[in-house]
């Protein structure tokens, strides 16, 4: 089983090959050039490093959200375009981006809280927990201010973890809030696991397919958590 996975949440998004066991090859981009532009010629190049056809990948994964609109609109419409052109023939698995995230860190006894720029002063998170071979989901994904994460870090803390990592461009952003308010205890994520992967999402929507949790191509959806503008400009006119 070989699985494409598609990664967009973040302007830090790439594409990755993997199969079962192992991956098979990544590519990751931090650059300021639209998804649209270099999503494909990602996957093309990819595709001929790893000396593979688009035929022969069984799986597609896709990272869901929360994150950049734009972003994720872009690699939901090319999966589930690769997915209609296959007529059926590849299935679709929808990753949500902060569990994928938060595999940087498995095994990890120390909760995990990857945090995402929302714009507006606000960041997307979640908090996660290592149990019984994956993460486990001590407080939801949300979109909340910083100081309302800062709040939510501080009591999980209080539940008996003597630490907590931090990552993403969310904590890069609010590193030194986040330092005065819990000092020591926060752990920043090294740079090269401060944005989500490709190669997590590949490893996660594996392990989704061996399951049989498959998405339906056509009423995939971002997971965005909150409405975009076009959405709330359209209900303060109606």
């Amino acid at each position: 089983m070989i699985v494409l996975a598609v990664e967009t949440a973040t302007m830090n998004g790439g594409v990755a090959l993997a199969d079962e066991d192992r991956l098979i090859a990544e590519l990751r981009l931090n650059v300021k050039t639209t998804h649209s532009e270099r999503l494909l010629p990602g996957l093309d190049y990819l595709l001929k490093q790893a000396d593979l056809e688009l035929g022969q990948i069984d799986i597609l994964a896709v990272s869901q959200g929360p994150g950049s609109f734009t972003g994720l609109r872009v690699g939901i419409a090319l999966v589930k375009g690769m997915a209609f052109a296959s007529g059926g023939a590849k299935k679709v698995v929808a990753v949500h981006t902060l569990e994928a995230f938060a595999w940087h860190f498995p095994f990890s006894h120390i909760p995990v809280c990857p945090l995402l720029d929302a714009r507006k002063g606000e960041l997307y998170g979640g908090i996660f927990l290592w149990k019984g071979g994956s993460f486990e989901r001590i407080v939801p994904e949300a979109v909340l201010s910083p100081g309302k994460w800062i709040t939510m870090a501080r009591e999980v803390l209080g539940q008996g973890h003597d630490k907590i990592i931090l990552m993403g461009e969310g904590a890069t952003i609010y590193r030194e809030e986040f330092r005065s308010a819990i000092g020591g205890q926060a752990l920043f994520a090294p740079p090269p696991l401060m944005a989500p992967s490709a190669a997590n999402v590949a490893l996660v929507g594996a392990q989704m397919a061996c399951k049989g949790l498959f998405a339906d191509p056509e009423t995939l959806t971002p997971f965005y958590i909150r409405k975009s503008e076009a959405e709330l400009k359209w209900q303060s006119n109606s």
